[in-house]
């Protein structure tokens, strides 16, 4: 069944309000199957009574429930595989160089999901224990997303999910199998912090960071938000930190606050802010 325009638009506008992202034509096709679970919870059949209990707001509960299952969760272990290759390869060796005194590193994955990529990086770091060894190493991950945070937390996939990204060796190497599914070593665990956070609120803590990932999601805002994001991101990352972002994500066009590192591909560097520049100017 067709949805309405106007039941799209009250969707669109309830997705944009909470997280900043724009409901796109590839989400707009596989509304009702985003919905079906929550419709079905609470014995709602169609779309229109969907809406018709959102905009009579007499559950609170349900817009943050359709706002979740609205989210696009998409995510694997080592996704698109040469970022990691890089960042293990060229970024955090001159990382550790620089560090070297502090023995101190801060990461910040946003947008993490269901959390395969926060884990994906501890096992670059844990796969190379004698390197890190004595470092205070702490991978921040954030999602607007409550449900896929509490999955993060809980560190249990299913055998498909391991499947995608991990080989054989890493799998039996960092998850123990049980009943209910492959659970994460403490090893890996005990590097990430999950939290739930919209990238449009304050920074999470400790709000300097060595390094950032927000792979995959400024796709989904609209070119002002975007902006905003990079800004803030630009806030809080160190001078010689790297934002990393998706394929087929871009600064270009979108901020004047980072460029792209010609030797690292896919790392942007922050550039001064004009604020930045009339402070220093005025010391």
């Amino acid at each position: 069944m067709a949805i309405s325009d106007s039941s799209s638009r009250i969707l669109a506008g309830l997705l944009e309000a909470r997280t900043g992202q724009q409901l796109t034509m590839s989400r707009r096709w596989r509304i009702e199957t985003a919905l079906s679970s929550v419709m079905r919870e609470r014995g709602i059949a169609s779309i229109d009574e969907l809406i018709t209990q959102l905009v009579m707001n007499k559950d609170p509960n349900l817009a943050d429930h359709v706002v979740e299952a609205l989210l696009n969760n998409e995510t694997y272990f080592f996704r698109d595989r040469s970022p990691f290759d890089m960042i293990a390869r060229d970024f955090l060796p001159a990382l550790r160089e620089a560090r070297a005194d502090k023995k101190r590193l801060r990461i910040w994955s946003a947008g993490c999901s269901t959390g395969q990529e926060p884990y994906s990086l501890a096992m670059i770091f844990a796969e190379d224990p004698l390197k890190w060894a004595g470092w205070d190493i702490e991978i921040v991950a954030t999602d607007v997303s409550n449900h896929v945070i509490e999955k993060g937390k809980q560190g249990v996939f299913t055998h498909f999910e391991v499947q995608r990204g991990l080989g054989i060796q890493q799998t039996i190497r960092w998850f123990d199998e049980k009943d209910d599914g492959w659970h994460v070593s403490d090893a890996l665990r005990k590097m990430i912090r999950f939290e739930q956070h919209n990238l449009f609120e304050a920074p999470p803590r400790p709000q300097t960071f060595d390094l950032i990932l927000c792979r995959n999601v400024l796709l989904y805002f609209c070119s002002e938000r975007r902006g905003e994001a990079f800004a803030k991101f630009a806030d809080v990352l160190d001078e010689d930190g790297g934002l990393l972002l998706g394929a087929g994500e871009t600064v270009i066009g979108q901020t004047d606050r980072f460029a792209a590192d010609r030797n690292m591909r896919g790392i942007y560097r922050t550039i001064a802010s004009p604020e930045a520049d009339r402070r220093a100017a005025r010391a």
